[in-house]
Protein backbone atom coordinates (compact mmCIF):
# COMPACT_ATOMS: atom_id res chain seq x y z
CA UNK A 1 0.00 0.00 0.00
CA UNK A 2 1.94 3.26 -0.61
CA UNK A 3 2.52 5.84 1.87
CA UNK A 4 3.06 8.64 0.17
CA UNK A 5 -0.91 9.92 -0.17
CA UNK A 6 -2.79 12.41 1.92
CA UNK A 7 -6.92 11.81 1.76
CA UNK A 8 -7.88 14.33 4.68
CA UNK A 9 -6.62 17.76 5.39
CA UNK A 10 -8.01 19.14 8.39
CA UNK A 11 -7.51 22.80 9.97
CA UNK A 12 -7.92 23.94 13.00
CA UNK A 13 -10.29 26.87 13.08
CA UNK A 14 -10.94 29.45 16.13
CA UNK A 15 -15.10 30.15 14.74
CA UNK A 16 -16.73 26.94 13.27
CA UNK A 17 -19.33 28.73 11.60
CA UNK A 18 -17.26 31.69 10.45
CA UNK A 19 -14.70 29.36 8.40
CA UNK A 20 -17.76 27.01 7.05
CA UNK A 21 -19.01 30.80 5.67
CA UNK A 22 -15.48 31.90 4.37
CA UNK A 23 -15.38 29.04 2.67
CA UNK A 24 -19.01 28.10 1.54
CA UNK A 25 -18.83 31.91 0.28
CA UNK A 26 -15.31 31.13 -1.69
CA UNK A 27 -17.30 28.45 -3.76
CA UNK A 28 -16.19 25.50 -1.94
CA UNK A 29 -19.74 23.19 -1.47
CA UNK A 30 -20.39 21.84 2.00
CA UNK A 31 -20.65 17.62 1.77
CA UNK A 32 -24.10 17.41 3.51
CA UNK A 33 -23.39 14.64 5.71
CA UNK A 34 -20.46 16.33 7.98
CA UNK A 35 -21.19 14.98 11.70
CA UNK A 36 -22.26 17.41 14.14
CA UNK A 37 -18.96 19.86 14.79
CA UNK A 38 -17.17 19.16 11.28
CA UNK A 39 -17.63 20.78 8.29
CA UNK A 40 -16.14 18.32 5.20
CA UNK A 41 -15.59 19.64 1.71
CA UNK A 42 -14.18 16.85 -1.31
CA UNK A 43 -11.97 17.71 -3.39
CA UNK A 44 -10.76 15.49 -6.36
CA UNK A 45 -9.40 12.55 -4.49
CA UNK A 46 -8.93 13.82 -1.17
CA UNK A 47 -11.19 15.93 1.31
CA UNK A 48 -10.93 19.48 3.49
CA UNK A 49 -12.23 19.36 7.17
CA UNK A 50 -12.52 22.10 9.92
CA UNK A 51 -12.45 21.42 13.21
CA UNK A 52 -12.57 23.71 16.26
CA UNK A 53 -9.44 24.35 17.11
CA UNK A 54 -9.62 23.60 21.10
CA UNK A 55 -11.67 20.32 19.79
CA UNK A 56 -8.56 19.48 17.28
CA UNK A 57 -5.85 20.72 20.15
CA UNK A 58 -7.52 18.07 22.40
CA UNK A 59 -7.73 15.20 19.86
CA UNK A 60 -3.81 15.54 19.70
CA UNK A 61 -3.26 15.83 23.49
CA UNK A 62 -1.37 19.28 22.66
CA UNK A 63 -2.35 22.90 24.21
CA UNK A 64 -4.06 25.22 21.91
CA UNK A 65 -0.82 27.30 21.68
CA UNK A 66 1.15 24.78 20.16
CA UNK A 67 -1.30 24.60 16.76
CA UNK A 68 -0.32 27.60 15.23
CA UNK A 69 -0.86 28.96 11.35
CA UNK A 70 1.20 29.66 8.49
CA UNK A 71 4.03 27.63 8.89
CA UNK A 72 2.08 25.36 6.14
CA UNK A 73 1.07 26.41 3.27
CA UNK A 74 -1.90 25.02 1.32
CA UNK A 75 -1.87 25.71 -2.75
CA UNK A 76 -4.45 25.38 -5.60
CA UNK A 77 -3.19 25.07 -9.09
CA UNK A 78 -5.05 27.16 -11.67
CA UNK A 79 -5.32 26.36 -15.80
CA UNK A 80 -4.06 30.16 -16.31
CA UNK A 81 -3.10 33.54 -15.06
CA UNK A 82 -6.56 34.83 -15.49
CA UNK A 83 -7.98 31.59 -13.13
CA UNK A 84 -5.59 32.93 -10.59
CA UNK A 85 -6.94 36.20 -10.63
CA UNK A 86 -10.23 34.89 -10.55
CA UNK A 87 -9.69 32.47 -7.70
CA UNK A 88 -7.67 35.00 -5.72
CA UNK A 89 -10.14 37.88 -5.96
CA UNK A 90 -12.87 35.37 -4.71
CA UNK A 91 -11.36 34.18 -1.96
CA UNK A 92 -10.65 37.99 -0.75
CA UNK A 93 -14.59 39.00 -1.52
CA UNK A 94 -15.02 35.82 1.21
CA UNK A 95 -12.87 37.79 3.55
CA UNK A 96 -9.75 36.24 3.09
CA UNK A 97 -6.37 38.60 3.90
CA UNK A 98 -3.69 39.37 1.11
CA UNK A 99 -0.43 38.34 2.30
CA UNK A 100 0.86 38.98 -1.85
CA UNK A 101 -0.69 39.67 -4.82
CA UNK A 102 -0.54 37.26 -7.28
CA UNK A 103 2.70 37.98 -9.80
CA UNK A 104 5.17 36.91 -12.03
CA UNK A 105 7.14 34.54 -10.19
CA UNK A 106 10.99 33.67 -10.94
CA UNK A 107 10.52 30.32 -11.48
CA UNK A 108 8.00 30.98 -14.52
CA UNK A 109 4.71 30.89 -13.26
CA UNK A 110 2.53 33.18 -11.43
CA UNK A 111 1.44 33.01 -7.21
CA UNK A 112 -0.30 35.06 -4.88
CA UNK A 113 -1.04 34.29 -1.12
CA UNK A 114 -3.92 35.06 1.26
CA UNK A 115 -5.19 33.75 4.69
CA UNK A 116 -8.04 32.48 5.63
CA UNK A 117 -10.11 33.60 8.48
CA UNK A 118 -8.35 31.88 11.11
CA UNK A 119 -4.76 32.35 9.27
CA UNK A 120 -4.44 29.56 7.40
CA UNK A 121 -2.26 30.46 4.27
CA UNK A 122 -3.17 29.34 0.80
CA UNK A 123 -1.47 29.76 -2.19
CA UNK A 124 -3.14 30.49 -5.84
CA UNK A 125 -0.85 29.48 -8.65
CA UNK A 126 -0.38 28.90 -12.18
CA UNK A 127 2.47 26.56 -12.87
CA UNK A 128 3.40 26.03 -16.84
CA UNK A 129 4.95 23.10 -16.48
CA UNK A 130 2.68 21.46 -14.30
CA UNK A 131 -0.35 20.32 -16.27
CA UNK A 132 -3.65 19.71 -14.54
CA UNK A 133 -6.36 17.14 -15.35
CA UNK A 134 -10.11 17.42 -16.14
CA UNK A 135 -10.89 17.67 -12.41
CA UNK A 136 -8.05 20.46 -11.67
CA UNK A 137 -6.07 17.03 -9.92
CA UNK A 138 -2.01 17.78 -10.28
CA UNK A 139 0.42 14.78 -11.74
CA UNK A 140 3.68 15.59 -11.75
CA UNK A 141 5.23 15.65 -15.23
Amino acid sequence: MPRNRISLITLGVADLSRARRFYGDWGWTPHPDAPEGLALFQMPGLALALFALDELAEDQRRAKAELGTGAATLAQNCRDVEEVEAVFQSALEAGATCLKRPEKAAWGGTSGYFADPDGHVWEIAHNPFWPLGEDGALTLP
